[in-house]
C-alpha cells in the first residue's frame, strides 16, 4: 500500500480540526465580555424556578419510549424484507409472519397490562 492513498483522509481530518479550532477561537473572540445580570440568571422566563430540575419521571414515560423504539425497529426490519420479497419466497414470507405475530402478541400484552395508558 502506498501512503499517498491516505493523503485525502489526512487532509480531511486536518481541515476538520482547523475548522473546529477556528470556530472555537471566533466564539471566544466574539463573545460578550460584560453580560448583564439578566443574561447571567439561570432562567429568562420571568419567574423563579418552582421545582427541582432533577425531578423524577414516571416509569411509564420510559416504557412508552422503549415501545416506540421496538416498533420503530420492526418497521426497519420490514423494509429490507419488502424489497427482496420475491427473492426470499415462501420461507421468507412465513418467517416474517412469525416475526410479526410475536410482535403483535407483545403489543396486545402491553395494551392489556395498561402500559400504554397515559394518565
Amino acid at each position: 500500500m502506498n501512503l499517498a492513498e491516505y493523503l485525502p483522509v489526512l487532509l480531511f481530518i486536518l481541515v476538520g480540526l482547523g475548522v473546529g479550532a477556528l470556530c472555537l477561537a471566533m466564539g471566544n473572540f466574539l463573545k460578550p465580555h460584560k453580560p448583564d445580570a439578566a443574561k447571567n440568571s439561570p432562567y429568562e422566563c420571568g419567574f423563579e424556578a418552582f421545582e427541582d430540575a432533577r425531578m423524577k419521571f414516571d416509569v411509564r414515560y420510559y416504557l412508552v419510549a422503549i415501545l416506540f423504539i421496538l416498533f420503530d425497529l420492526e418497521i426497519a426490519f420490514l423494509f429490507p424484507w419488502a424489497v427482496v420479497l420475491k427473492d426470499v419466497g415462501m420461507t421468507g414470507f412465513v418467517a416474517v409472519l412469525i416475526f410479526l405475530t410475536i410482535l403483535v402478541v407483545g403489543f396486545v400484552y402491553e395494551w392489556k397490562k395498561g402500559a400504554l395508558d397515559w394518565e
